[in-house]
């Protein structure tokens, strides 16, 4: 399938017209919702259909679990998630002060680990840490996101930019090709989306399983035939980070499902 979808995006890209959108326009900017099908919809929009929810409760349940040598819950430093956690993942990632940089709402889960309950960090893409951010992100569902106001943080919001803007790969695509400049066309037969990452983690139908956003790009950069970065890099935080800042204003949907 990925071979295919590399040749898609080749054809697709060399039949695009000479002058290219560019950045979508923030009053035209929607969640990659508006593009699913009927069916996709309603299996998101049923919380007994949708597949996501299924981490978000295994994430309730780390939530209240006591880890690590300080034998500390989630819950003991910050309460009922309901009302602690609203709004939160709306702004992540955010710039941490003492590190000096901005970092994901997954890792500041693992850095809590570390700093809080003495435990050990939990790998990418596992299913407890995608539980828990699920569960996190879960609270902000319908808050407005508000990713990159921090002044701060304008510098890596402009490395995102750039690195979104930059052709890279044997197919020497860049992200903005597909997601701004072919938008509401299709390839391999799947719809092509704005890219707004307005609900994740998310369930995707290919992955059977919750992703991170982090693993939506490590995927788009392998179909370019480039070398994904690393999960935690800087370039993927910057990414990640831009990408939240253009979405600014549109909902929290976690946990979206896509195809």
């Amino acid at each position: 399938m990925s071979v295919w979808r590399a040749i898609a995006a080749a054809a697709l890209v060399a039949a695009a017209p000479a002058l290219l959108a560019g950045e979508i326009p923030p009053d035209a900017r929607r969640s990659g919702y508006s593009f699913m099908g009927p069916d996709t919809r309603a299996m998101q929009d049923d919380d007994t259909s949708n597949p996501g929810m299924l981490f978000v409760l295994d994430g309730e349940q780390l939530w209240g679990k006591k880890t690590g040598s300080a034998e500390k819950a989630c819950a003991d430093c910050h309460g009922d998630a309901r009302s602690s956690m609203k709004g939160i993942a709306a702004r992540y990632p955010a710039f941490d002060k003492t590190l000096g940089r901005p970092v994901t709402l997954d890792q500041r889960i693992n850095l809590c680990r570390a700093n809080r309950q003495q435990a050990a960090p939990l790998p990418y893409e596992s299913r407890d840490l995608l539980a828990l951010s699920a569960f996190v992100a879960h609270q902000s569902r319908g808050v407005a996101i508000t990713a990159g106001d921090d002044p701060q943080a304008k510098p890596f919001v402009e490395q995102g930019r750039e690195l979104f803007a930059q052709r890279e790969g044997q197919l020497n695509l860049a992200c903005t090709n597909c997601h701004d400049d072919n938008f509401d066309k299709h390839l391999a037969g799947a719809p092509i989306t704005q890219g707004q990452p307005t609900g994740y983690p998310l369930y995707r139908l290919e992955w059977q399983t919750l992703g991170s956003l982090e693993r939506r790009l490590r995927s788009c950069m392998s179909g370019v035939r480039a070398q994904a970065y690393d999960y935690g890099s800087p370039e993927l935080v910057a990414l990640e980070l831009y990408l939240m800042s253009r979405t600014r204003g549109l909902p929290m949907e976690t946990p979206a499902v896509r195809p």
